[in-house]
């Protein structure tokens, strides 16, 4: 058997072909090729042989079956050890030592306006894959060429190297085969998953469940394509109604997450309103009571409440301004009450496990028949590992996991305890404390509301609701400021003059909102926007007096409030008493931790530090 190395050239993008060809032959290698590549290279005046010269079998079926043989795998994948050695012996085949390939165009033809299925199929290439992939998988012994680009660098290594090609660069030549490679397996799913399984076809050419739902556009109309999809199993959502949007689908994915642990943790229905991928409400199915059904706008509703429709009321009552145009998620089947609630508020959609029949219908009236209305497998379960893009580099980390229960908040770092302890170890020294139930499920609302919310955040609860949220700020008292200012509006929205204020009938809900938001905040008006507002009226309002604000705050306490990292300074522990903060928790970790820890003394406030940082992006 001959020693002299031997090459194999099969390539579709024939760039700098000739000139490897040339100086492989110039230095010794025989060359094999297969179909148009020896061709080109023979018509040079290079020699070279045919692959079907080594197989003694011709090429068929149209050039599909050219390289596929023993006598040509046999030579790429054989290792330098005595039994591999002694198989090619014995059979008569020579080992390979570089082959250089690349693939048919398939991302090109598919691309083409008037491709039919036909001529994709003809383009999905089948030799060169494994070609590909048979000699990066050897490439302890073999090169593989699969981009022009590399051919100078491959022919000086050579040269200078009397034949030897480093490790450093097989490797690097092996790992960009399989690299190309899942690319063009990406394209290929890709196409077929168009083809066969996505939602815009007729029910009569899906030829599986739904693995992909086209999108009218990405984050803003000029982004085109768009699409949400799956591999290896169906999408977990079906579209009932409407047509969602990139955003929606971001705000539903996240919000059902939320919405699925809250309940999961606390054993009560859970709903969340989403705006722009952080939550602008969340709560649990707390009973309403009627001071509260006037704040969330449901003291008029003629269907009873369910657990559930406590949920959305709380939820998108706590930041009605910021709620305006939400997607909502349920962690239980939607009842006609809560499809009541929704039907009359501005919304995107809506995503929950089910709906009755009724509850869907009066949903699929909303918006002339396009509100999205979506319903979410609640079986799924997401991959430990999720990836993102960003500026064409690709962020991979484990899927944020990190269980978030009554656990959490057992480190009570200040004097004040406002703790129990179960009564077969109260007089132990090493006692576990147990915060009251209310504080508890507030903590435990803000804490997973942050771990959805983009950071830095920091979020107020108080009876099972997200009552201030302050989200996406890059310093934390902002965050801790925002969230506050929130929650105080949200209670002065609670004051006896705001139930008294004298709107003219005919009023719609979101002016409303509107209106009471002005009044609440103190916000000066001028012009036409100082007319709008009074036009609203039987009778002006006199403002709320800083009195009256001060007197009313007062009486808000007990409210619990998260962080999604340490405080670092005591100013936000300052600031969280004046929204009747009790109940706080954050991760340890600052320098100013003790600093923070007599803020909370001061306050005699309970300050829980916890072992876990919940940064989202």
């Amino acid at each position: 058997m001959s020693s002299q190395p031997i090459a194999l050239l099969s390539v579709y993008d024939k760039t700098g072909l000739l000139d490897l060809a040339k100086a492989l032959n110039q230095s010794g290698v025989r060359l094999l090729g297969s179909g148009g590549t020896a061709k080109k290279i023979r018509e040079a005046g290079i020699k070279i042989e045919d692959v079907s010269d080594v197989t003694k079998a011709p090429e068929m079926l149209g050039g599909r079956v050219k390289t596929l043989h023993p006598a040509v795998h046999g030579g790429i994948l054989a290792r330098s050890i005595p039994s591999d050695i002694k198989d090619l012996e014995d059979n008569g085949i020579s080992p390979i030592t570089i082959v250089v390939c690349n693939l048919y165009p398939f991302t090109e033809t598919i691309s083409k306006p008037n491709c039919t299925l036909a001529d994709a199929v003809e383009e999905i290439d089948i030799g060169g894959v494994t070609l590909l992939r048979g000699a990066a998988k050897n490439h302890a012994r073999v090169s593989i060429l699969s981009d022009p680009s590399d051919y100078a660098e491959f022919l000086k290594e050579w040269n200078e190297g009397s034949g030897k090609i480093g490790d450093g660069l097989r490797n690097r030549l092996a790992l960009k085969a399989f690299e190309m490679t899942a690319r063009y397996d990406e394209a290929i799913s890709g196409y077929f998953r168009r083809q066969y399984v996505s939602a815009d076809l007729p029910s009569e050419k899906l030829s599986g469940p739904v693995q992909r739902l086209p999108l009218r556009y990405g984050a803003n109309p000029h982004q085109k394509p768009a699409q949400a999809y799956i591999t290896g199993r169906p999408l977990p959502f079906k579209v009932l109604c409407g047509s969602p949007g990139y955003i929606n689908l971001l705000d539903a994915l996240n919000s059902w997450a939320l919405v699925k642990e809250l309940s999961e943790t606390l054993q009560l229905p859970a709903a969340a309103s989403f705006k722009h991928v952080s939550p602008a409400g969340a709560a649990v199915g707390l009973e309403l009571n009627e001071v509260e059904k006037k704040v969330y706008g449901v003291d008029d509703l003629k269907e009873p409440l369910t657990p559930l429709a406590n949920a959305y009321a709380r939820a998108r009552g706590a930041d009605r301004m910021s709620s305006f145009g939400d997607f909502i998620a349920l962690s239980a089947e939607c009842d006609v009450a809560t499809a009541k609630i929704i039907s009359r508020e501005v919304s995107d959609g809506v995503i929950a496990p089910g709906y009755t029949a009724d509850a869907l219908a009066i949903l699929q009236k909303k918006k002339g028949g396009k509100y999205c209305v979506l319903q979410m497998d609640p079986k799924y379960v997401p991959e430990n590992s999720e990836t993102r893009q960003v500026y064409g580099i690709s962020l991979q980390q484990n899927r944020n996991d990190a269980k978030i229960d009554g656990s959490l908040f057992q480190n009570v770092v200040t004097q004040e305890k406002s703790v129990s302890y179960p009564p077969s170890s109260a007089s132990e020294p090493n006692a576990i404390p147990q915060l009251p139930e209310a504080a508890l499920t507030d903590l435990v609302v803000a804490t997973l509301a942050l771990k959805y919310t983009q950071s830095n955040s920091v979020a107020y609860a108080y009876h099972g609701a997200i009552i201030g949220l302050g989200a996406g700020q890059q310093s934390r008292i902002h965050c801790t400021r925002l969230a506050g200012s929130k929650a105080d509006n949200w209670w002065l929205r609670h004051h006896p003059r705001v139930f008294a204020l004298p709107f003219k009938s005919g009023v719609k809900r979101a002016d409303k909102a509107n209106a009471i938001d002005l009044f609440v905040t103190g916000e000066v008006l001028e012009g036409g926007e100082k007319t709008q507002w009074e036009s609203l009226f039987e009778i002006i309002p006199e403002p709320l007096s800083e009195k009256e604000k001060e007197e009313h705050a007062a009486s808000l306490t007990e409210v619990a409030c998260s962080s999604d990292a340490f405080f670092p300074f005591p100013d936000n522990v300052h600031r969280a008493k004046k929204s009747g903060v009790k109940y706080l928790a954050a991760p340890s970790g600052s320098v100013m931790d003790a600093e923070c820890i007599k803020a909370a003394d001061e306050h005699m406030m309970v300050f829980c530090h916890t072992n876990l940082r919940l940064f989202h992006h």
